[in-house]
């Protein structure tokens, strides 16, 4: 029994791979659409978290330098194969709104939570304020890069014309260039925001080099199966529960792919280790602005189905605001419950936002 419950406490979701069969079951039965999203949702939940405690293993055993590029290459692993999903079915919009929705996710949903929970516990709870201030002209820079292509396109052309599609293609290539001159960076130096430091050992399971390799590409090929059913079933879902698939995309898509990693930095948070818990908000974040968006846009030409760095009116004012916000709250290197709960504030005022546009 005692050995059972160190196991649970090292794999708390666990329970939730039944969801994997669950979803299989649903599949050859023809369940409904909704009932198969939702199977399909839960399922990938744990996938995410073995492949981040699978990375975050073997960053242990590769050193700090290649540990940081690790996690640095595949933290996003789970939402990168949903998104190149959704691209091969044709579901840009949903595509572009996950992208929006991952970075406004992790700088006002999990850092809200982490300074809520830090700021319950612990009160006022501090971290490196100069760190942060580069943080914050990093998301900057890294939110002008996808304004740029948005506001240049209704000058050049439609979204679909060659010009915006060249645009973007720029676009993408020079914020790629910034991410790898950033890994570079953390190589020599150790300290940057594109990368975060590995979790500590003791939070990690026991697993050996290869048995970390083997529960990578184990979880990583479940969740290229569940992508594929639940992108399968995003249209019939769309029509039956009346939402906008935009709203699939910015809300609910970016938590799903993340939430164990949004878990892993609250309960730093709760650890009283908010510097690593801040890390982790900004790093996800930046990650997914200069590498993963960016790289979405060559891959979409290999699968077909273009896409462009082209958002609307309402994902880039979002962008501003949450970036404005986010970058407000942590500028003083300091937190409190109090301005965790501003930042989930403004993360519920804009998904109800969100929810209430037309289908």
């Amino acid at each position: 029994m005692k050995a059972f419950k160190h196991f649970l406490s090292q794999n708390p979701l666990v329970f939730l791979l039944l969801f994997l069969p669950l979803t299989i079951g649903a599949e050859l039965l023809r369940w409904s659409p909704l009932t198969v999203f939702s199977l399909a949702c839960i399922g990938i939940i744990p996938m995410a978290a073995y492949i981040g405690q699978a990375t975050e293993s073997l960053a242990h055993f590769t050193g700090p330098r290649i540990g940081g590029l690790l996690n640095a290459t595949l933290g996003n692993a789970a939402e990168l194969i949903i998104t190149i999903t959704a691209i091969r079915a044709g579901l840009l919009e949903l595509v572009k709104a996950s992208i929006t929705g991952s970075i406004l996710g992790n700088l006002l949903l999990v850092m809200g939570f982490a300074f809520i929970v830090g700021g319950i516990k612990h009160g006022r709870q501090t971290f490196n304020r100069r760190n942060a201030s580069r943080n914050a002209i990093l998301l900057i820079l890294a939110v002008l890069a996808m304004l740029i292509p948005s506001l240049f396109s209704h000058s050049i052309g439609p979204d679909t014309s060659p010009k915006v599609e060249a645009l973007s293609l720029g676009v993408a290539a020079v914020m790629i260039i910034l991410y790898v001159l950033g890994l570079l960076d953390a190589a020599i130096s150790g300290d940057t925001p594109v990368t975060h430091e590995p979790a500590p050992k003791s939070v990690l399971p026991h697993w050996s080099s290869a048995a970390s390799v083997g529960i990578l590409i184990v979880a990583t090929a479940g969740i290229v199966w569940l992508s594929e059913v639940l992108v399968g079933v995003v249209e019939p879902v769309v029509a039956s529960l009346g939402v906008s698939e935009f709203f699939l995309g910015i809300i609910l898509i970016p938590i799903i792919g993340n939430a164990a990693e949004h878990l892993v930095a609250v309960q730093f948070a709760g650890q009283n280790k908010m510097a690593l818990s801040v890390e982790i908000s900004v790093s996800s974040s930046l990650q997914i602005a200069l590498l993963v968006g960016p790289l979405l846009v060559f891959l979409s030409l290999l699968l077909g189905h273009p896409l462009t760095l082209v958002f609307n009116t309402f994902e880039l004012l979002a962008l501003v605001a949450g970036v404005i916000v986010a970058v407000l709250v942590s500028a003083d290197g300091e937190s409190s419950w109090l301005e965790g709960v501003a930042l989930v504030g403004i993360f519920l005022i804009l998904g109800f936002s969100f929810f209430l546009l037309p289908v």
